[in-house]
């Protein structure tokens, strides 16, 4: 099978699927909360506007936690679907390369990351039109800016999402894995702090975040963003994630 057709058959065997439910109820969690405590995003001392604070404050709660955690979930649910009734045992049976198929499945991950994030899309605008209602006051951001944050969001989750794949593949007790995917969610707010902070892909949607934060919030504080050695980094390690997900995909099947 050419790549095009396997990434075929991984949609199809997801279709059927809850995974985009999830998704959905995820994106529902990080936004209308916000509308019982409407009144918080007035009067910052830091300076921020009440449009922007709640913006940002919703994606500081998709970003550090929401976020990875569905893509620790999905990813397990997208690699769980080959192990019932000994799926991915009758497809390794097939002339099938299986770095191949373990490539597609990533790209279906991909995919379904992005559907969230379209999901955060909509689900912001539908509660920002509930607060400017409530309150009396415009909350509603140009989709320009929005689609700034959530597109650096998803393109800097990439070695993230990278390494979830590859954990998924290495470890084969789903409780396991998710275990130590959602583990290393938490030391995100610690090593944002850190001048290292590249080396660790969990915490830099988080940190980016973080930093536009403090460019809307004078009295907020900055988190300056380096290209270099940031963006090199974070290339080897995804490629790096990719490869050995590649290579250790099925082995245990295959035995």
């Amino acid at each position: 099978m050419n790549m095009l057709t396997l990434i075929g058959v991984e949609f199809k065997k997801i279709k059927r699927s809850k995974i985009l439910l999830i998704l959905f109820l995820a994106m529902l969690v990080v936004w209308f909360p916000a509308l019982l405590n409407a009144d918080m995003n007035f009067g910052m001392e830091n300076g921020i506007t009440p449009e922007h604070n709640f913006f940002i404050q919703g994606l500081m709660a998709l970003v550090w936690f929401i976020y990875p955690a569905s893509m620790v979930v999905v990813t397990l649910l997208i690699n769980q679907n080959e192990k019932t009734n000994q799926a991915l045992t009758k497809m390794l049976s097939l002339p099938i390369d299986s770095k191949r198929m373990s490539l597609a499945k990533f790209f279906v991950l991909l995919v379904l990351a992005a559907i969230q994030l379209l999901f955060t899309i909509e689900i912001y605008y539908v509660a920002a039109y509930l607060m400017t209602a409530m309150t009396d006051y415009n909350f509603v951001l140009g989709l320009l800016l929005v689609f700034k944050e959530i597109g650096l969001i998803y393109l800097i989750s990439l070695p993230m999402l990278a390494f979830y794949w590859f954990l998924s593949v290495v470890v084969q007790t789903p409780i396991f894995a998710i275990g130590i995917g959602l583990a290393t969610i938490v030391p995100s707010v610690l090593m944002i702090n850190s001048e290292y902070w590249y080396i660790y892909p969990f915490c830099y949607p988080y940190y980016m975040v973080v930093s536009e934060y403090g460019n809307l919030a004078p009295g907020f504080g900055t988190f300056n963003i380096s290209l270099f050695p940031w963006i090199p980094i974070a290339c080897v390690m995804m490629v790096g994630f990719l490869v050995l997900a590649s290579v250790c995909f099925g082995q245990k099947e295959r035995k």
